[in-house]
């Protein structure tokens, strides 16, 4: 989070990084309206309790952004962009589908895990977003959705994968990672790694990939053990 002075007042610019106060400003209501709606859900968080957990007065959050909604979308759109972004480079990765699958499901999982707190928000106050903005938002995650499709689609043309839906097989995989952010905590007996490395056993499975993952996180070929 931005720097914060002693009197809880934001300082004219960044010491460091030479950002201005109204940026600084801005991103102190965006930390405080994430950890706000995930707290208490979009509906249950009013704009003063934003206002106040940013540090600022009520009308301070008007200055910066139109409405709760607003910034509902901005941390949502910029949630959406990261993970597609992270799915795109994961398939880009390789050639092999399975490596592809691999690489996606392990930056996935572990990207839901380190920013559960607005993961949560991002997948689960989608219906609080205005019909423009979900539409949106919506674009995005059929786009995510069909990276993944696509590989697994990829995977079972090339015989490597055997699943007679490769789109439900999709789907399962997404919300198997979405899920990490509603239950994973940072105090919990698996790290993120160690989800990571079981969900790419899983995803073989759901798959139908006659491979294994190492301790290390490769995947050797092997028939899978029931």
């Amino acid at each position: 989070m931005s720097q914060i002075t002693e009197s809880g007042d934001v300082p004219d610019d960044h010491p460091t990084t030479g950002e201005t106060r109204p940026t600084i400003a801005r991103d102190r209501l965006i930390a405080a309206a994430v950890e706000s709606f995930a707290a208490k859900g979009f509906h249950g968080t009013t704009t003063r309790d934003i206002a106040s957990a940013a540090g600022m007065s009520p009308a301070a959050l008007y200055v910066h952004y139109k409405s709760k909604e607003e910034l509902l979308y901005l941390i949502s759109r910029s949630g959406h962009d990261v993970t597609l972004r992270l799915v795109r480079e994961g398939a880009a990765s390789s050639d092999d589908p399975v490596e592809q699958l691999l690489a996606v499901v392990r930056e996935f999982t572990m990207h839901h895990a380190r920013s559960h707190t607005s993961a949560r928000v991002v997948n689960y106050e989608l219906a609080a977003l205005n019909p423009e903005h979900h539409r949106e938002i919506s674009a995005v995650r059929r786009a995510i959705g069909q990276e993944i499709r696509q590989i697994v689609e990829a995977g079972v043309a090339g015989g490597v994968f055997h699943t007679s839906n490769p789109r439900m097989s999709a789907l399962a995989l997404l919300s198997l990672g979405v899920d990490v952010a509603r239950w994973y905590r940072e105090e919990g007996e698996w790290s993120d790694e160690d989800i990571a490395g079981h969900y790419c056993e899983l995803a073989l499975r759901i798959v139908g990939a006659h491979r294994r993952v190492t301790q290390t996180g490769d995947a050797m070929r092997s028939p899978l053990r029931s």
